[in-house]
């Protein structure tokens, strides 16, 4: 068990370093990252979709409803500062951790 919390702590930690890399880089670049993006459709035309997205300080998850005849909302926006992100996303998601962290070490190599 002690070796799965000492990965995970590292986890936690190289994840948070790369958003605060990733984070600098919008804040040169203006251009916020995209971490992952799930879309689930529900009658055909209309669709839910859950957004990470990084900015300078801040990883923010909205999720939209669109598509069909519904006019394009979010119905929820949450917002982490960089350095409480990576605790929250590991109870979420795990899959989702991993996913950001690949693709943040493509990114930002």
């Amino acid at each position: 068990m002690a070796k799965q919390t000492t990965l995970d702590g590292w986890l936690l930690y190289h994840f948070a370093e790369l958003l605060k890399k990733g984070s600098s880089h919008v804040a040169k670049t203006k251009t916020p990252i995209v971490l992952y993006r799930d879309t689930m459709e529900e009658d055909g035309d209309s669709y839910q979709e859950t957004v990470c997205t990084l900015t300078d300080g801040y990883t923010i998850i909205q999720l939209i409803t669109s598509g069909g005849g519904i006019v394009p909302s979010f119905q929820q926006q949450l917002v982490f500062p960089i350095d409480q992100f990576p605790a929250w996303l590991m109870q979420k998601s795990r899959d989702h951790l991993l996913q950001c962290v690949d693709f943040l070490e493509d990114q930002l190599a």
